[in-house]
């Protein structure tokens, strides 16, 4: 089934009164927050001008880990999201499926 099939057939039972069973409601929030929180890792590093081998320098990790991170492959403990954020000299903001990183001074590239 291709995905607009998929959600089309979805929004129809949406709108019929369905809902979702409460674990499928709480795995795809789960899903969402990663994607959004790979989106801010990617967007936020870019911004700085840093390759995944200095982000990776920075917070204490691999390439690798940031790359899995990126893609959603993992979703880092809250210690680890920590030196993310020290890492991207930033805050993390998160929402209820928005993740993104604020930056803590005013021209990033005072921080090369």
């Amino acid at each position: 089934m291709s995905h607009a099939r998929w959600k089309a057939l979805r929004e129809r039972k949406l709108a019929e009164g369905y809902t979702e069973p409460e674990a499928v409601t709480v795995a795809r929030r789960e899903i969402q927050l990663s994607m959004a929180l790979a989106k801010a890792v990617y967007d936020r590093r870019t911004e700085l001008g840093l390759t995944q081998t200095d982000l990776a320098g920075r917070a204490g990790l691999t390439q690798d880990e940031i790359s899995r991170i990126e893609g959603s492959g993992t979703a880092p403990t809250l210690s680890l999201l920590a030196e993310l954020a020290d890492a991207l000299d930033a805050t993390p903001d998160t929402g209820q499926t928005r993740v993104s990183f604020s930056s803590r001074h005013n021209d990033a590239a005072q921080l090369r």
